[in-house]
Protein backbone atom coordinates (compact mmCIF):
# COMPACT_ATOMS: atom_id res chain seq x y z
CA UNK A 1 0.00 0.00 0.00
CA UNK A 2 1.33 3.39 -0.94
CA UNK A 3 0.23 6.50 0.98
CA UNK A 4 0.70 9.98 -0.40
CA UNK A 5 0.93 13.12 1.73
CA UNK A 6 -2.15 14.60 0.04
CA UNK A 7 -5.93 14.57 0.55
CA UNK A 8 -6.11 11.20 -1.18
CA UNK A 9 -5.06 7.71 -0.24
CA UNK A 10 -4.11 5.13 -2.84
CA UNK A 11 -5.52 1.77 -1.84
CA UNK A 12 -4.11 -0.43 -4.56
CA UNK A 13 -1.81 0.10 -7.49
CA UNK A 14 -1.46 -2.89 -9.77
CA UNK A 15 2.04 -2.00 -10.87
CA UNK A 16 5.22 -3.80 -9.97
CA UNK A 17 7.94 -1.70 -8.27
CA UNK A 18 10.20 -2.74 -11.13
CA UNK A 19 7.80 -1.61 -13.86
CA UNK A 20 8.93 1.39 -15.92
CA UNK A 21 7.11 4.69 -15.43
CA UNK A 22 4.25 5.08 -17.89
CA UNK A 23 3.29 8.66 -17.16
CA UNK A 24 1.23 10.40 -14.50
CA UNK A 25 -2.50 10.69 -13.91
CA UNK A 26 -3.57 14.29 -14.70
CA UNK A 27 -5.03 15.69 -11.47
CA UNK A 28 -7.53 17.89 -13.33
CA UNK A 29 -9.22 14.81 -14.80
CA UNK A 30 -9.72 13.32 -11.33
CA UNK A 31 -11.12 16.57 -9.94
CA UNK A 32 -13.46 17.00 -12.91
CA UNK A 33 -14.68 13.41 -12.58
CA UNK A 34 -15.48 13.90 -8.90
CA UNK A 35 -17.28 17.22 -9.51
CA UNK A 36 -19.40 15.81 -12.36
CA UNK A 37 -20.26 12.77 -10.23
CA UNK A 38 -21.43 14.95 -7.34
CA UNK A 39 -23.43 17.22 -9.66
CA UNK A 40 -25.31 14.15 -10.87
CA UNK A 41 -25.93 13.06 -7.29
CA UNK A 42 -27.57 16.43 -6.64
CA UNK A 43 -29.99 16.24 -9.57
CA UNK A 44 -33.59 16.30 -8.39
CA UNK A 45 -32.72 17.50 -4.90
CA UNK A 46 -34.31 20.74 -3.64
CA UNK A 47 -32.22 23.84 -3.24
CA UNK A 48 -29.06 25.15 -4.87
CA UNK A 49 -25.98 22.92 -4.54
CA UNK A 50 -22.48 24.32 -4.11
CA UNK A 51 -19.69 21.84 -4.70
CA UNK A 52 -16.01 22.20 -3.89
CA UNK A 53 -13.44 19.50 -4.64
CA UNK A 54 -10.07 19.54 -2.94
CA UNK A 55 -7.12 19.64 -5.34
CA UNK A 56 -5.78 16.24 -6.34
CA UNK A 57 -2.06 15.80 -5.74
CA UNK A 58 -0.22 17.28 -8.75
CA UNK A 59 2.79 15.14 -7.85
CA UNK A 60 0.85 11.88 -7.67
CA UNK A 61 2.60 8.74 -8.88
CA UNK A 62 -0.50 7.08 -10.34
CA UNK A 63 -0.39 5.86 -13.94
CA UNK A 64 -2.83 7.56 -16.33
CA UNK A 65 -6.28 5.95 -16.42
CA UNK A 66 -8.28 5.24 -19.56
CA UNK A 67 -11.64 5.55 -17.76
CA UNK A 68 -12.07 6.94 -14.26
CA UNK A 69 -14.96 5.48 -12.24
CA UNK A 70 -16.16 7.55 -9.26
CA UNK A 71 -18.10 6.04 -6.35
CA UNK A 72 -19.26 6.78 -2.83
CA UNK A 73 -17.93 4.51 -0.08
CA UNK A 74 -20.70 2.51 1.66
CA UNK A 75 -22.73 4.60 4.09
CA UNK A 76 -21.59 7.93 2.65
CA UNK A 77 -24.22 10.61 2.03
CA UNK A 78 -23.67 12.78 -1.07
CA UNK A 79 -23.56 16.05 0.88
CA UNK A 80 -21.63 17.74 3.65
CA UNK A 81 -17.94 16.93 4.12
CA UNK A 82 -17.40 13.67 2.26
CA UNK A 83 -14.92 11.42 0.55
CA UNK A 84 -15.37 10.28 -3.05
CA UNK A 85 -13.59 7.22 -4.35
CA UNK A 86 -12.06 7.14 -7.84
CA UNK A 87 -11.29 3.74 -9.33
CA UNK A 88 -9.20 2.84 -12.36
CA UNK A 89 -9.28 -0.59 -14.00
CA UNK A 90 -7.29 0.06 -17.17
CA UNK A 91 -4.52 0.00 -18.14
CA UNK A 92 -3.41 -0.27 -14.50
CA UNK A 93 -5.62 -0.90 -11.48
CA UNK A 94 -5.63 1.71 -8.73
CA UNK A 95 -8.05 3.38 -6.33
CA UNK A 96 -7.78 6.82 -4.76
CA UNK A 97 -9.96 8.95 -2.49
CA UNK A 98 -10.65 12.66 -2.87
CA UNK A 99 -12.07 15.03 -0.26
CA UNK A 100 -15.02 17.23 -1.26
CA UNK A 101 -17.74 19.38 0.26
CA UNK A 102 -21.34 19.64 -0.93
CA UNK A 103 -23.59 22.36 0.47
CA UNK A 104 -27.24 22.81 -0.47
CA UNK A 105 -28.89 26.19 0.06
CA UNK A 106 -32.62 26.81 -0.04
CA UNK A 107 -35.78 27.73 1.90
CA UNK A 108 -36.86 26.06 5.14
CA UNK A 109 -39.55 26.59 7.76
CA UNK A 110 -39.00 27.71 11.35
CA UNK A 111 -41.41 28.46 14.16
CA UNK A 112 -41.89 32.11 15.12
CA UNK A 113 -42.95 31.24 18.67
CA UNK A 114 -42.95 28.28 21.02
CA UNK A 115 -45.66 25.76 20.08
CA UNK A 116 -47.29 23.24 22.39
CA UNK A 117 -47.75 19.59 21.54
CA UNK A 118 -50.89 18.95 19.44
CA UNK A 119 -51.23 22.67 18.62
CA UNK A 120 -52.67 23.65 15.24
CA UNK A 121 -50.12 25.52 13.13
CA UNK A 122 -51.52 28.76 11.72
CA UNK A 123 -50.20 31.68 9.69
CA UNK A 124 -47.92 33.70 11.92
CA UNK A 125 -46.66 30.59 13.72
CA UNK A 126 -44.08 29.87 11.01
CA UNK A 127 -41.85 31.73 8.60
CA UNK A 128 -39.63 30.84 5.66
CA UNK A 129 -35.88 31.36 5.95
CA UNK A 130 -33.04 30.82 3.51
CA UNK A 131 -29.95 28.93 4.55
CA UNK A 132 -27.77 25.87 4.22
CA UNK A 133 -30.09 22.87 4.23
CA UNK A 134 -27.22 20.42 4.65
CA UNK A 135 -26.43 21.99 8.04
CA UNK A 136 -29.98 21.35 9.29
CA UNK A 137 -31.69 18.16 10.49
CA UNK A 138 -32.98 15.81 7.80
CA UNK A 139 -36.46 16.25 6.27
CA UNK A 140 -36.87 19.94 7.10
CA UNK A 141 -40.06 21.39 5.61
CA UNK A 142 -39.59 24.03 2.93
CA UNK A 143 -43.00 25.63 2.27
CA UNK A 144 -45.87 26.85 4.50
CA UNK A 145 -48.34 24.54 2.74
CA UNK A 146 -46.53 21.58 4.28
CA UNK A 147 -47.33 22.78 7.82
CA UNK A 148 -50.38 25.07 7.87
CA UNK A 149 -53.39 23.37 9.43
CA UNK A 150 -51.24 20.52 10.74
CA UNK A 151 -50.78 19.57 14.39
CA UNK A 152 -47.45 19.51 16.19
CA UNK A 153 -46.46 16.02 17.31
CA UNK A 154 -44.51 17.46 20.25
CA UNK A 155 -43.60 20.87 21.66
CA UNK A 156 -41.50 23.12 19.41
CA UNK A 157 -39.15 25.86 20.60
CA UNK A 158 -39.31 29.28 18.98
CA UNK A 159 -37.01 29.49 15.96
CA UNK A 160 -36.74 25.71 15.58
CA UNK A 161 -36.68 24.24 12.04
CA UNK A 162 -39.85 22.25 11.35
CA UNK A 163 -39.26 18.67 10.23
CA UNK A 164 -41.70 16.40 8.43
CA UNK A 165 -41.77 14.11 11.45
CA UNK A 166 -42.67 16.92 13.84
CA UNK A 167 -46.10 17.67 12.33
CA UNK A 168 -49.13 15.62 11.35
CA UNK A 169 -52.54 16.09 9.80
CA UNK A 170 -55.52 16.51 12.15
CA UNK A 171 -57.50 13.36 12.90
CA UNK A 172 -60.10 12.56 10.25
CA UNK A 173 -61.49 9.70 12.36
CA UNK A 174 -62.35 9.83 16.07
CA UNK A 175 -62.38 6.93 18.50
CA UNK A 176 -65.87 5.39 18.63
CA UNK A 177 -67.01 7.16 15.47
CA UNK A 178 -69.09 5.30 12.89
CA UNK A 179 -67.16 5.62 9.65
CA UNK A 180 -67.83 4.59 6.05
CA UNK A 181 -65.61 1.75 4.92
CA UNK A 182 -64.93 0.24 1.53
CA UNK A 183 -62.77 -2.30 -0.21
CA UNK A 184 -61.97 -2.58 -3.89
CA UNK A 185 -60.91 -5.38 -6.17
CA UNK A 186 -60.76 -6.04 -9.91
CA UNK A 187 -64.13 -4.81 -11.20
CA UNK A 188 -65.91 -4.44 -7.84
CA UNK A 189 -66.31 -2.18 -4.80
CA UNK A 190 -67.90 -3.21 -1.49
CA UNK A 191 -68.90 -0.55 1.03
CA UNK A 192 -70.36 -0.46 4.52
CA UNK A 193 -69.86 1.02 7.98
CA UNK A 194 -67.86 0.24 11.09
CA UNK A 195 -66.79 1.70 14.41
CA UNK A 196 -63.30 3.19 14.70
CA UNK A 197 -61.38 1.81 17.68
CA UNK A 198 -58.95 4.75 17.78
CA UNK A 199 -58.41 8.21 16.34
CA UNK A 200 -56.37 8.49 13.15
CA UNK A 201 -55.32 11.06 10.57
CA UNK A 202 -55.39 10.64 6.77
CA UNK A 203 -52.70 8.21 5.70
CA UNK A 204 -52.68 6.41 9.06
CA UNK A 205 -54.03 2.94 9.74
CA UNK A 206 -56.95 2.33 12.08
CA UNK A 207 -58.76 -0.73 13.46
CA UNK A 208 -62.48 -0.96 12.67
CA UNK A 209 -65.12 -3.12 14.39
CA UNK A 210 -67.78 -4.34 11.96
CA UNK A 211 -71.42 -4.93 12.82
CA UNK A 212 -70.82 -8.68 13.22
CA UNK A 213 -68.01 -8.03 15.73
CA UNK A 214 -65.19 -8.75 13.30
CA UNK A 215 -62.21 -6.39 13.60
CA UNK A 216 -60.39 -5.29 10.46
CA UNK A 217 -57.71 -2.74 9.64
CA UNK A 218 -57.74 -0.03 7.03
CA UNK A 219 -56.16 3.16 5.76
CA UNK A 220 -57.85 6.47 6.59
CA UNK A 221 -58.68 8.60 3.53
CA UNK A 222 -58.72 12.44 3.42
CA UNK A 223 -62.56 12.42 3.41
CA UNK A 224 -62.71 10.34 6.61
CA UNK A 225 -63.61 7.05 4.96
CA UNK A 226 -61.48 3.96 5.49
CA UNK A 227 -60.09 1.63 2.83
CA UNK A 228 -60.29 -1.77 4.53
CA UNK A 229 -58.09 -4.83 4.06
CA UNK A 230 -60.03 -8.11 3.91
Amino acid sequence: MKRLATPLAVLTVGLSPLSPAIGQQPPQAVESTVRTFLERQMQGMPGEPRISVRAFDPANQLPPCAALEPFLPPGTRPWGQLTVGVRCDSPVTWTAYVQAQVQIFGPYLVTTRALRSAEVIREGDIEVREGELTALPDNVLSSPEQALGHLTRFAQAAGAPLRAGSVRLPDAVRRGQTVPIFTRGPGFTVSGEGQALSAAAPGERVRIRLGNGQIVQGLVQPDGSVSVDF
